[in-house]
């Protein structure tokens, strides 16, 4: 059939193909009105943040345009949006001399460092006063892009700052990169501040001369997790960090990997003269020809604000979507630049002021053994004390062996160490050429460092583990365990106040918590008779416990917070259920006899039929309910008085099927006791927004979920919402 004299369409098992009909005079126009509108919706997708047509709609236009180019190869244009990603791989890069240098900045790190730069400027520019525009420092590869007639024709690396690498080819696969650059109307160049010379220079660059941009291109940090995963999944080498992921992919010789690595590019300055009058205004001009500008940079009137700028980024970093080291802060007024000028390897008018240091480097003293709750030896690198985003590190993790090796690491290394938030501080490279030859190497140990027990390490198994039961070490761990928050979570009993009760001897396992009393706690340091009857009162008051919490509160190897729920889900309705009421409650309860029977009854073949619980997890499982020592513990705990809380019923199950994502700071639950409730309710919890996701629950400053949540559609709740749900 035809559709007005233009489409021929034709149905071939189920699958619609389109031949066009069209001549080439019509197949031309065609050809110039979808690339206008393939641009438009890019230009509103990647500058404005707006979406006008579904990616399905924009994808079907997309492939209309391909086969039309396809049957007309006569109309390819490398401006085109079917060009992103073309040609046979490079052999090499051409080297690019820069039309004006690329030059680096000067570093501040404190006020005092920005103080003492503006009484620099204002040395040179007195009486004249200075404002300044302050932009976010991305940290990734920075590019030179040059358009003539505005079609984009060269993309360079900055290399020297003199001379970089032709990577037009692999710059052209990023589509925040505009292939043709737009003419914005006279009204809107007039808004940005433009004058009529200014506006008429741009106008005739973009009918016939050459415009030069600089910018910076990122891989955001969602990215670069989703990658990883993936590469994991595939067997491939893992991305090291986003910011060598990004310089790496524009390196590559085949622009169709780079293409893969889904990278973005923001536009920080104009190389090109238009007679502007100060730097906002490059922003706003590179926003109105099609580039991605940062919407978070801001002009401030006075080096107090943009120090106030610094200061709101570096305690939100964790907002940001990509890796930001620092803020720029920039001379707002151009004609100020000149007169500045550049000193040594930057220009006086431009300083970065860095973040307090995420990364620093030091030296390996020594390693020592930390002994875990199940027996697990944890290497932790000894330092020479550093300071890594504003606090002093002198330990940090290195997880195993194998971790030891993949470092090539050696006692008497320098190394560079990382610390994002609160997180334990870790080595993430080692840097050999600082080797002086005195450096030892790490060898795992034959004994427990802490029992002088037997040491093994069995196939398939990463860890080295202490076997010795009585482990003073494995012991205090195992203590700690029960009593911490996601466990039993009893309130004023710490890790100081346990390793004290054990070395007094008054407690060597976890039912000897029970039988304390305010008389055995009183003579204690840091006890009076108040504070050993809260500590007495806290511990009864947890002996009756959700099954999930208890389950978990054991420490049955490979068995964390979510396999301890799904058992819990599984396993709470007994058939022996019987009520046992206590004076706050008509609840029914399980004595851990029952619990002990059932798991008894349970198959190892039950356990491995469970979702997400594999072959080892159901054996430890299984092994731990088998184990005299075990069920010997367990009937201590009853005889103590503990009694066990099921689940609700699954008609009192409100949240049953329904998954959850938190994101912010709550204000009336901690982030523990909502997952607690989602969880007793029947729901799940999961730590990424997918369109699965039942709710969102958003608190004070919510991060990436947030965005992502409103991108799918997901539903999005408050607090407030989530307790009435509740």
């Amino acid at each position: 059939m035809k559709v007005k004299g233009q489409f021929k369409l034709q149905s071939r098992n189920k699958n619609i193909n389109s031949e066009l009909t069209m001549d080439k005079n019509e197949a031309k126009k065609r050809i110039e009105k979808l690339r206008q509108e393939i641009d438009h919706h890019r230009y509103l997708y990647h500058v404005l943040d707006k979406v006008e047509i579904s990616d399905s709609a924009l994808d079907s236009l997309k492939n209309e345009l391909q086969k039309l180019e396809e049957q007309y190869p006569e109309f390819i244009t490398l401006d085109s949006p079917t060009q992103r990603v073309c040609g046979m791989p490079l052999e090499k890069f051409q080297k690019v001399k820069h039309s004006m240098p690329m030059m680096s900045l000067f570093d501040a790190f404190s006020p005092d460092d920005m103080r003492d730069w503006e009484k620099r400027l204002l040395k040179i520019l007195f009486p004249q006063p200075v404002d300044y525009y302050a932009e976010l420092k991305m940290d990734g590869l920075a590019v030179a892009l040059v358009y003539e007639r505005g079609k984009f024709v060269l993309g360079a690396t900055r290399g020297d700052g003199e001379t970089g690498e032709d990577v037009t080819q692999n710059l052209k696969t990023i589509e925040a990169i505009p292939l043709i650059l737009r003419k914005p109307e006279k009204s809107e160049l007039i808004k940005i501040g433009l004058i009529d010379e200014s506006i008429k220079k741009l106008y005739q660059v973009l009918e016939n001369g050459i415009m030069e941009t600089r910018g910076e291109v990122i891989m955001p940090n969602k990215t670069f997790i989703d990658l990883n995963k993936l590469y994991k999944k595939q067997g491939k080498p893992m991305l090291a960090n986003p910011r060598n992921a990004a310089a790496g992919s524009i390196r590559q010789l085949d622009s169709k990997l780079a293409a893969e690595r889904k990278l973005d590019c923001y536009i920080y300055s104009l190389a090109t003269d238009f007679g502007l009058t100060c730097h906002e205004q490059e922003h706003g001009l590179a926003k109105a020809l099609g580039f991605k500008i940062l919407k978070q940079n801001k002009y401030c009137k006075n080096l107090e604000e943009a120090v106030k700028f610094h200061d709101y980024w570096e305690n939100r970093r964790d907002k940001i979507l990509f890796n930001c080291d620092g803020v720029v802060v920039v001379v707002n007024n151009l004609s100020l630049w000149k007169k500045l000028g550049v000193i040594g390897k930057g220009p006086r008018y431009i300083m970065a002021y860095k973040f307090v240091a995420e990364q620093a480097t030091t030296i390996i003293n020594d390693i020592a053994w930390q002994v875990g709750r199940t027996g697990v030896l944890t290497p932790t690198a000894h330092l020479k004390p550093v300071q890594v985003y504003g606090v002093v590190v002198s330990r940090a993790t290195l997880h195993n062996m194998d971790e030891i090796k993949r470092l090539g690491l050696k006692i008497g290394d320098t190394v560079i160490i990382e610390r994002a938030g609160d997180v334990i501080p870790k080595v993430v490279q080692v840097l050999p050429m600082l080797r002086q030859g005195k450096e030892k190497e790490i060898k795992p140990p034959t004994k427990c460092p802490n029992c002088n027990g037997a040491i093994i390490k069995k196939v398939n198994e990463v860890a080295y583990r202490c076997v010795n039961k009585n482990c003073y070490a494995i012991n205090l761990r195992r203590l700690r365990h029960w009593a911490s928050k996601n466990a039993i979570n009893i309130e004023g009993l710490g890790p100081k106040i346990i390793k004290q009760l054990m070395d007094q001897g008054l407690v060597k396992d976890i039912n000897d918590f029970y039988k304390l009393t305010v008389e055995i706690l009183k003579p204690l340091e840091r006890f009076a008779e108040k504070s050993a009857e809260n500590l007495v009162q806290s511990i009864n008051v947890k002996k009756q416990v959700d099954l999930s919490r208890f389950l978990f509160a054991l420490g049955i190897h490979h068995v964390g917070e979510e396999t301890a729920t799904l058992l819990a889900k599984r396993f709470s309705i007994f058939p022996e259920k019987k009520p046992m009421i206590s004076h706050k409650t008509n609840n029914f309860q399980f004595s851990i006899k029952d619990l002990i029977k059932h798991f008894q009854d349970v198959t190892l073949e039950d356990l491995q039929n469970l979702p997400d619980v594999g072959p080892v997890v159901a054996k430890s499982i299984y092994n731990w309910f088998h184990n005299k020592r075990n069920l010997k513990l367990l009937l201590k705990l009853e005889a103590v008085g503990m009694v066990i809380k099921p689940l609700l019923d699954k008609a009192e199950q409100k949240l049953t099927d329904k998954i959850f994502v938190l994101t912010g700071k709550l204000e009336k639950l901690t982030r523990d006791e909502a997952k607690a409730k989602i969880r007793e309710l029947g729901g799940d919890i999961s730590s990424a927004v997918s369109k699965n996701t039942s709710y969102v629950v958003v608190g004070a400053d919510p991060g990436n979920k947030f965005v992502e949540a409103k991108k799918l559609g997901v539903n999005i709740i408050n607090e407030d919402e989530f307790l009435k749900l509740l």
